[in-house]
């Protein structure tokens, strides 16, 4: 049994794919494949489905990954992202806000562990302050959470590296938009057990009010 998570990344074409209706996360069918650490992403160049490789094949796994259930799309103001919290890791693209919120939301730029003193926070758009081995940018007043349910394949047998979410509605691989990718630090091996994919709590992806 694993539980894992990672650092999510999205395909430049993703957003100008939405807003030309390629991508309706809310109606479309959007799934979520794995990969091995040979799949070489290419967060420019890749678009659709066909650019993905080294999918993943074991007991558990069906080819094309599983759909994403519970899907939201939520508005997050800064009062109500997670708070700060001393001495912990953050990844890149981690949102938090200041313990007393300001009216300002903060990005993880360079991932690390926060300090035991939280910061003084910067209020200028864009700027950015170091915390421990952290640097996190002003993001705005809030984001956007796109979001679901955790992921599972149950009784897997499995070696993964990374997870491709993408539109399924479309026919044809070649027509399918990639949104997004979450890289894990390590490959997670199953063997007969239960693979869970835990989405950040900032949601499958995220798009701040300052990008």
């Amino acid at each position: 049994m694993a539980t894992v998570t990672g650092t999510i990344y999205w395909y430049a074409s993703a957003i100008l794919k939405a807003l030309n209706k390629e991508i309706d996360f809310d109606s479309d069918t959007i799934k979520v494949m794995l990969t091995t650490s040979s799949y070489a992403e290419d967060l420019e160049a890749h678009d659709y489905k066909n650019d993905v490789t080294n999918e993943v094949s074991g007991a558990g796994y069906t080819a094309g990954g599983a759909t994403l259930s519970g899907k939201t799309i939520t508005y997050i103001p800064d009062q109500s992202a997670t708070a700060w919290a001393a001495n912990t890791a953050y990844r890149i693209g981690s949102i938090r806000r200041p313990t007393t919120a300001n009216g300002h939301i903060y990005r993880c730029v360079v991932a690390g562990t926060s300090g035991s003193t939280e910061p003084s926070w910067p209020t200028a758009r864009g700027a950015t302050v170091t915390d421990g081995t952290v640097t996190w940018a002003e993001a705005g007043q809030g984001y956007i959470s796109l979001d679901a349910a955790d992921t599972v394949w149950t009784n897997s047998t499995l070696v993964v590296r990374k997870a491709v979410i993408y539109d399924d509605t479309p026919p044809g691989d070649a027509a399918k938009p990639l949104l997004g990718i979450l890289v894990l630090d390590s490959d997670a091996t199953t063997s007969d057990g239960d693979l869970t994919l835990q989405w950040p709590v900032e949601g499958v992806l995220c798009i701040p009010y300052n990008m």
